[in-house]
């Protein structure tokens, strides 16, 4: 549409100019005629000038005019188009919000950056800045606040860089900066992103709301192999999410190691999204023993994946992963599923404990799921213990209570796991029904060696009995800590001293030696001690 209104204008301004040059030979031929008749007339050899000659030339004269006014009114008119076209780019160009270029601008200058910079004998830093918990500012405050703390941000972020730098707002709370530094001194672009860190993790004021966040800062180079823009921000990108993932508030530089983790970590999660409805994701058993007793009184549930090719993986591998793809709620359900179809023929007073993720009980309908599938497999609710972990308790407690509340009135049972690692607040021991504490097994592991670690675990076993609350202890791992937590009082353990988390058809043979099995052979005591037994696998 432009370009046709363009070639419209010019064949506009050629015609006008056209007539322009006709009209202005015109009335230099007329008007020399209509002056020589004049002249003729004044000096008494001509009677006059001829009127038919003088009215022409009238309207040539207008003629001229009219079309110098119509080749004024094109120009001017050109001259707007053009102004609204630099307009239009520069918008087009720019982020509306803050003033930065965009990505695509982005792209084009530095580019031009890099090669200027190269041709001086310089490299190319390249920052990726990803605010951390700004969702949270939107979530609470609104759009409105969030504008104008990502404003402020803007102006922080160009207050700290160098003047020659860019800065780009690549979308949402995410920016980049490109700067020129000398590959000798990186310090140089170290300086400017420690002090971007350490701004933007001090409080802001937008809208009358204080605000607290903080960034994840990625750095790049161009001297070390990002030899292009998009090479420069990917390899940025990529050592953001490092320092993203490693806590947060921070900045890291890029390295291959970075992306080779990556591309693991993306090889997991394509392979998870076949695994969890592929049923490799499966149910392993940790055994839970009464210390007073000896007695196997229950297991809790551990999630394995049994990879085709790579063997059995461990849940600390592709947990978080779940966790961060939102997989985890499926994940989850199938792993109780599983467990709980397991467990149906077992003795009844074996138990399953099973840990729910901080991100399940963001949703309301997380209960119901949990009572559906019982009800599915058949598997009696009062044989379930459900355990939370006190840092998931902080996102939305009311929602917490109505789940837990829940579970409670269909005779599920609820344990406060990993006490000791968070605020260990009484508060939270008030809050939600719980029947149970469990210590977390890096103070257990630690008990005969570290006075502060026996110190916490007496504490919490003291306090679960004043609350009437009994105490499991995680990552029992030899008769010495189990010897020191049955001096103490504790109730229950588990750990590696009493053997290794089973399979289900390992489990399944534990129980089946022991008599266990609901109707597989006369049933003796489910109290018997396994200290003799311990298994290793």
């Amino acid at each position: 549409m432009r370009k046709t209104e363009r070639a419209d204008s010019g064949d506009s301004q050629r015609l006008t100019g056209a007539i322009s040059v006709a009209a202005i030979l015109l009335f230099v031929g007329i008007g020399s005629t209509v002056l020589s008749q004049l002249v003729g007339q004044q000096l008494g050899t001509r009677d006059g000038a001829d009127e038919i000659l003088v009215i022409a030339l009238l309207l040539n004269t207008a003629l001229i005019l009219i079309g110098w006014r119509r080749h004024a009114g094109l120009v001017g008119q050109v001259r707007g188009h053009a102004e609204a076209e630099a307009r239009a780019r520069a918008l087009a160009a720019r982020d509306p919000l803050t003033g930065f270029h965009n990505r695509r601008s982005l792209a084009d200058e530095g580019a031009a950056m890099l090669v200027d910079a190269e041709r001086r004998g310089k490299a190319t830093a390249l920052m990726m800045l990803d605010l951390d918990h700004f969702k949270s500012v939107n979530d609470m405050h609104g759009h409105a606040v969030g504008d104008t703390l990502l404003r402020i941000v803007a102006q922080e972020v160009t207050a700290i860089t160098p003047t020659s730098a860019l800065h780009a707002r690549l979308g949402g709370d995410e920016f980049a900066i490109a700067m020129v530094f000398d590959s000798s001194a990186p310090e140089v672009v170290e300086r400017v992103a420690e002090r971007l860190v350490a701004r933007l993790a001090q409080p802001f004021d937008a809208e009358g709301q204080k605000l607290h966040i903080s960034c994840s800062l990625g750095l790049a180079r161009s001297d070390f192999g990002s030899r292009s823009i998009e090479a420069l921000m990917r390899a940025g990108d990529i050592a953001m999410y490092a320092a993203k993932k490693s806590g947060r508030n921070r900045f890291a530089w890029f390295d291959e190691s970075m992306e080779r983790e990556l591309k693991a970590r993306n090889d997991l999660e394509q392979g998870l999204r076949i695994a969890i409805p592929g049923g490799q994701i499966v149910p392993y058993f940790e055994q839970q023993i009464d210390l007073a007793t000896g007695a196997l009184t229950g297991f809790e549930v551990l999630a394995r994946w049994e990879h085709p090719t790579r063997g059995v993986i461990g849940p600390d591998r592709f947990i978080p992963i779940a966790e961060e793809t939102g997989m985890i709620a499926d994940l989850s359900l199938s792993i109780m599923r599983q467990a709980f179809t397991a467990a149906r023929d077992w003795d009844q007073a074996l138990t399953l404990s099973v840990n729910i993720s901080p991100w399940q009980l963001r949703d309301a309908w997380l209960a119901q799921k949990i009572i559906k599938t019982l009800t599915e497999t058949g598997f009696p609710a009062s044989r379930l213990e459900i355990e939370i972990t006190e840092s998931a308790l902080f996102d939305n407690l009311a929602l917490a209570q109505s789940i837990a509340g829940s579970l409670k009135n269909q005779g599920v049972r609820l344990a406060l796991d990993d006490f000791g690692t968070g605020y260990s607040s009484l508060a939270h021991l008030r809050a939600l029904p719980f029947d149970r504490i469990k210590i977390d097994k890096s103070f257990v592991t630690s008990i005969n060696e570290a006075p502060d670690s026996a110190a916490i675990v007496t504490a919490i076993v003291r306090l679960g009995e004043s609350l009437n609350l009994p105490v499991t202890a995680e990552g029992v791992e030899d008769g010495a800590i189990a010897a020191r937590l049955i001096a103490m009082g504790c109730a229950k353990a588990q750990g590696w001293h009493y053997g290794k988390p089973l399979s289900p058809v390992g489990v399944r043979s534990l129980l089946a030696e022991r008599h266990l099995i609901v109707g597989a052979a006369p049933a003796t005591s489910n109290v018997e001690p396994i200290t003799s037994r311990r298994r290793a696998g």
